[in-house]
């Protein structure tokens, strides 16, 4: 018996990273998956491993950015499955023009917004009525621990894109609660993730931000997934609004309590 058996969940950019993993991972405790990413080869790539593992995945090439693709990847899943349970907004940039505010470009300032923010919004916007036409659901959305505390490294537009993240996932779970939608956002900390590290591309800049955490190492890919899949199972039942830092202990060494 999966944890996910008979639920149906949408995942954006499963590409790779974080996405990746949680498809293979969704789909073993038995969910259908809808694999969602703009880069087509990586989903084939994804959706190929999920199915070698006897799971079931559809690939959706969308640019969550795009109101019609957003809206096209929610109806891909209702028609393919019949339903939507679980929606994964974890598309996500980090732009190697972003820095501090000064040196950062509008355009780098604007492109990571409407990836990192407006995509969330974007699935959410049409995602949720897809949720309430299955009787609810839980929508997980990829913040990061930078939302709690400034980069070591600058990365001011990812930052502040992932802060709006945060509360966007705390106003809709408020709105949504009476309704059996659950919203929550998972918060990685430093990851060993092909994103970062292109991001980190200097032994001293992964060194500057793995100094921070408390556990010496960067996190997986698969921690993550595992972390998602305990938001979108029922195991969470009784959690929504939340922020689930999976961060190494970065968070708890520098952020103080309010």
């Amino acid at each position: 018996m999966g944890r996910l058996d008979g639920k149906v969940a949408l995942i954006t950019g499963a590409g790779g990273g974080i996405g990746r993993e949680s498809a293979l991972i969704f789909a073993a405790e038995g969910a259908a998956v809808v694999a969602v990413d703009i880069v087509e080869p990586a989903l084939a790539e994804t959706v190929s491993a999920v199915e070698e593992a006897g799971g079931r995945a559809i690939a959706v090439i969308a640019d969550v950015a795009n109101a019609a693709d957003a809206e096209a990847m929610v109806t891909a899943a209702e028609e393919a499955f019949g339903s939507l349970d679980v929606l994964f907004n974890n598309a996500g940039i980090m732009d190697p023009g972003d820095g501090d505010a000064v040196e950062t470009a509008e355009a780098v300032w604007d492109r990571t917004m409407d990836i990192n923010a407006k995509g969330v919004f974007l699935g959410c916007k049409f995602g949720i009525p897809a949720l309430r036409r299955a009787g609810g659901g839980s929508i997980i959305n990829t913040a990061s621990f930078v939302a709690r505390l400034g980069a070591a490294t600058p990365q001011v537009a990812y930052t502040a894109s992932k802060g709006a993240v945060l509360a966007l996932t705390r106003e809709l779970a408020v709105v949504h609660a009476r309704e059996n939608i659950r919203v929550n956002a998972l918060s990685p900390g430093p990851l060993h993730t092909e994103l970062l590290m292109k991001f980190l591309d200097t032994d001293a800049k992964k060194q500057r931000r793995l100094v921070h955490v408390p556990m010496g190492r960067f996190g997986k890919a698969v921690e993550m997934a595992k972390a998602a899949l305990f938001l979108a199972s029922d195991d969470s039942s009784y959690m929504t609004g939340t922020e689930f830092l999976v961060d190494g202990g970065i968070t708890a060494a520098y952020v103080t309590p309010q």
